[in-house]
């Protein structure tokens, strides 16, 4: 089968081209000739990947940055979705031609990927199969923060940053759901607009306007006295001029930091402030709290299925192009997700 393969550490967008099992300065080959997975056990399940989630994660980790470290050499991707290919003879809850959705540590960007049944979710009829296949990461990221962690309600003012991003949009979405009042914060003119399409309550774009001034306008005109709920995927300066904004008992949802600058929460505001700082490492949930997990993707799924959000994929190519669909991410050139279509000949740099 073919596999995109991470050989050794680097930045897999240095080869802005189709790449190869020849590209030998290139972090990531494609082969061609990759083992196809068999099952592992009678409740084990073979998918054949249709589409693949790109996230940021995933850029970070063949970097070397992340958190997690898996040894040389792996095939990267974790969010996918598919059709059952093989079941085994334990395998009760689906059958061969069932359309899956699921998540992985490793491994989705291949042909081929082997995961229980319990870790696999149907794909509701209505619910576009490439579309599932961007959902549990990001969306799950931020059902979990905001649904499960921060317990946003209705009337509440939700403040997102990095707005446009997979993560960021999904947040700004399922505020929405919850009836809150979303602020969002993004770079460049078709962003937001994209956003203000959305229909986000106030959007600033922090590349010609200052976030502080921008909000508190808006907060005064709507006779709010200030943000509940931080979600923040971008850290840095951003997080600093965003604590500024926040109300007495707010809550600070930690998600990442694309800016590459790890902010300072001062602790003293922290607690003169009665404020909430929640960490959110949405993927050792399936370690500590599966249930969590499982519980938060069907309920997206049902959402989607019923119209209440909406997967915005932004670009989509094919896993010889993976350099290219990397790059769209570190270059923040996507608005909402970059997929990597599997099954598909021709590549499809789509847009919004």
């Amino acid at each position: 089968m073919e596999a995109l393969v991470c050989k050794k550490l680097g930045d897999p967008t240095a080869l802005k081209s189709s790449i190869s099992e020849a590209d030998n300065d290139s972090p990531i080959i494609l082969s061609k000739t990759h083992p196809i997975p068999q099952l592992k056990s009678p409740t084990s399940v073979r998918v054949r990947v249709k589409a693949t989630s790109l996230n940021y994660a995933n850029y970070l980790q063949i970097l070397g940055k992340y958190q997690e470290k898996p040894p040389l050499p792996f095939i990267p991707g974790s969010d996918y979705s598919g059709i059952v290919d093989a079941v085994g003879s334990g395998v009760s809850l689906l059958k061969v031609g069932d359309r899956v959705c699921s998540f992985a540590a490793l491994g989705s960007f291949a042909e081929f990927i082997v995961a229980d049944q319990a870790e696999l979710f149907k794909v509701p009829d209505g619910c576009d199969l490439v579309a599932a296949g961007a959902l549990p990461v990001a969306f799950g990221t931020s059902h979990v923060a905001l649904v499960h962690r921060a317990q946003l309600t209705s009337g509440q003012v939700l403040l997102v940053l990095g707005a446009a991003g997979g993560v960021g949009l999904s947040a700004v979405q399922i505020g929405k759901v919850c009836g809150a009042v979303v602020i969002a914060v993004a770079r460049g003119d078709e962003k937001v607009q994209f956003l203000k399409s959305l229909g986000v309550d106030h959007v600033v774009d922090s590349s010609k306007e200052s976030v502080i001034a921008s909000v508190k306008d808006f907060l005064k005109a709507r006779k709010l006295k200030g943000v509940d709920v931080l979600y923040d995927p971008v850290g840095g300066k951003l997080t600093k001029e965003s604590m500024k904004l926040l109300n007495w008992g707010a809550q600070i949802l930690v998600i990442g930091f694309a800016s590459g600058d790890v902010p300072v929460i001062p602790a003293n505001i922290a607690l003169v402030k009665n404020w909430t700082v929640h960490g959110l490492y949405w993927g050792s949930y399936k370690i500590h709290r599966p249930v969590v997990l499982e519980d938060s993707i069907r309920e997206l799924l049902s959402w989607v299925a019923k119209g209440w959000i909406t997967i915005h994929i932004s670009h989509t190519y094919s896993l010889s192009e993976a350099s290219l669909a990397f790059a769209a991410i570190k270059d923040r050139k996507a608005i909402g997700k970059v997929m990597i279509a599997i099954d598909d000949e021709r590549s499809v740099k789509s847009k919004l």
